[in-house]
């Protein structure tokens, strides 16, 4: 009995890590996801944009010394922006596009629980040396923020600042 009892044990525990795995946020690709409508929730700093309502790009290039070229940005209320986003370093990064105290504390998430996943419209996780990309509609003016959340990164200052003027 005890030999089952152990057994049963080491099979959760077992599947315990390989779920905690499966949901991690590692320096790995992501599996590549079939192409879903953003989910439009109005935030703060805007509103998860249409492709067909895009107009402008901007292209933002991260590396592992933990900055974003450019790192300010500015736009009119009402412009919906395409961005490209181009890792150009040798670890995983993202954008993530919000108020200084919302990104304060998901980032803090993130210290402490670094396999967290996350996938809102207005960030984007791009591997090593890959691309990734967003549409946001900046429908609010006002000054915001973007960074790179994973642990760490954020606390070294891979951040950047968006300014939205009125129409």
């Amino acid at each position: 009995m005890k030999f089952q009892s152990a057994l049963k044990l080491i099979t959760a525990c077992a599947l315990s890590i390989l779920a905690t795995a499966a949901f991690s946020h590692g320096d790995e690709a992501h599996p590549a996801k079939p192409p879903a409508a953003a989910k439009k929730e109005q935030k703060p700093w805007g509103i998860a944009g249409d492709d067909k309502s895009v107009t402008r790009t901007v292209t933002l290039t991260m590396t592992d010394n933990m900055r974003f070229s450019p790192d300010k940005l500015s736009f009119k209320q009402g412009e919906t922006v395409r961005f490209v986003i181009r890792n150009q370093g040798k670890l995983l990064h993202e954008l993530v596009i919000g108020t200084k105290p919302e990104l304060d504390a998901h980032a803090a998430m993130m210290v402490k629980f670094p396999g967290m996943e996350h996938d809102e419209p207005y960030m984007a996780h791009v591997p090593a040396g890959k691309s990734g990309g967003l549409v946001w509609t900046f429908n609010r003016a006002g000054d915001f923020d973007f960074a790179c959340l994973i642990a760490g990164h954020y606390q070294a200052g891979m951040v950047g600042k968006i300014t939205v003027t009125p129409r």
